[in-house]
């Protein structure tokens, strides 16, 4: 690891790559509601770090090296919030009834699996394929990922079949007594 004086001469003079990674890699970012770009400017100085005590002296360029770096740790940050986000949202049809935070316990996510996949059982057409979308989602695949997986359907219309499923999830009565709403 190089010395901290020289460690910190080496991060200032190379924080543009990460300004430079979020407008190269990071498209619409105005859209993205998970992280601002300042939120998305401070995981890529963790990577720029990582790059910087990584680094091995005549194994390339360090901006080339630490540019990928960089890169790795935003679309790391990115995948882990969207996963988080996807599993949230097929629990979200049921009121958790924790503290904000706490997160819910691994027998209540797996009792809420089980509640919903025996709803899907019950289902057919849009609304089973919105359930199997739901299933995909909680496990962190996007929606054209999902579209790609079910022959090549439309990110759309994954977002329309999920809506059903929500729809249809909200009134089940398996799905209220987990602590959903009335």
């Amino acid at each position: 690891m190089p010395h901290d004086e020289n460690r910190s001469r080496i991060i200032e003079g190379n924080l543009g790559l990460v300004g430079q990674v979020i407008k190269d890699k990071v498209h619409d970012i105005h859209n993205i509601a998970i992280f601002t770009y300042e939120d998305l400017f401070q995981v890529g100085c963790i990577g720029l770090c990582k790059a910087v005590d990584t680094y091995r002296e005549g194994e390339g360029c360090f901006s080339t090296y630490a540019y990928a770096l960089i890169r790795n740790e935003i679309f790391d940050a990115l995948k882990y919030a969207t996963f988080r986000r996807n599993r949230e949202a097929v629990l979200d049809t049921v009121d958790l009834r924790t503290c904000a935070d706490e997160e819910p316990s691994v027998d209540f996510i797996h009792e809420t699996y089980q509640t919903v996949h025996a709803a899907r059982l019950r289902t057919s057409g849009i609304t089973a394929k919105g359930i199997d979308a739901l299933l995909l989602l909680a496990q962190g695949y996007t929606h054209s990922e999902i579209g790609a997986r079910m022959g090549g359907v439309s990110a759309n219309n994954i977002s329309a079949w999920v809506a059903r499923a929500r729809k249809f999830l909200r009134t089940e009565p398996a799905i209220i007594s987990l602590g959903g709403p009335v």
